[in-house]
């Protein structure tokens, strides 16, 4: 579940900071970039900041679930 919230809430990330980019200013595609790079350690280093501000928000992990 936790999953599918990262992904949930990069993907919005990169749509609101793409939109900005088009309507507001250019620059908000660094923002688009921060978060692409984000993904991208990861998926190397196993350690994501939003995983971590996600558990302690009380999302489980799919393992942590009590009717798996």
């Amino acid at each position: 579940m936790i999953n599918r919230y990262i992904r949930a809430i990069a993907g919005t990330f990169i749509l609101i900071s793409l939109l900005l980019a088009v309507y507001v200013n250019i620059n908000w595609l660094w923002f688009t970039g921060f978060v692409g790079v984000n993904l991208l350690q990861s998926s190397f280093t196993k350690w994501c900041l939003m995983e971590k501000i996600l558990k302690k928000l009380g999302v489980k992990d799919e393992g942590e679930s009590c009717c798996a």
